[in-house]
């Protein structure tokens, strides 16, 4: 039983992670939008996810000799395809990076309260049991 509590929180705290880092990513290509030839990057989200957890999942992922800061496997980053040329040649697309910034944010926070939610109803049943 505690097993498979664990591997459900596990799944959600990578998901989180990896969450975190793509606001970190998508912020600092906004921060960049003006520097001349910045490159924006992003990652594909699913393959990172499936790659940390590890199910199967082809291509993508997690660079297996990448580590963030806090010792944590990094995902393989792409440079972003821009939809327009610039005479600087920066590759920011502000449009899409304040979309994806939006859309990861309200994620974010839907997996937080899905994970809120899990712990809620796992104490709830352990208390009723407890009390029966």
């Amino acid at each position: 039983m505690i097993n498979r509590l664990t591997a459900a929180l596990d799944f959600h705290s990578q998901a989180l992670v990896l969450r975190a880092e793509r606001q970190r990513l998508i912020a600092g290509n906004i921060a960049n939008a003006d520097t001349p030839g910045f490159k924006a990057r992003d990652f594909d989200f699913a393959s990172a996810l499936r790659a940390a957890t590890g199910t199967s999942g082809v291509g993508g992922g997690i660079g297996r000799d990448i580590l963030t800061p806090g010792g944590r496997m990094a995902p393989e980053l792409r440079y972003a395809v821009p939809s327009q040329t610039n005479l600087d040649s920066n590759s920011v697309d502000m449009d899409r990076e304040r979309a994806a910034f939006s859309d990861n944010a309200v994620r974010y926070q839907a997996t937080v309260q899905f994970i809120n939610g899990s712990v809620r109803t796992t104490l709830e049943a352990m208390k009723s049991f407890s009390q029966g």
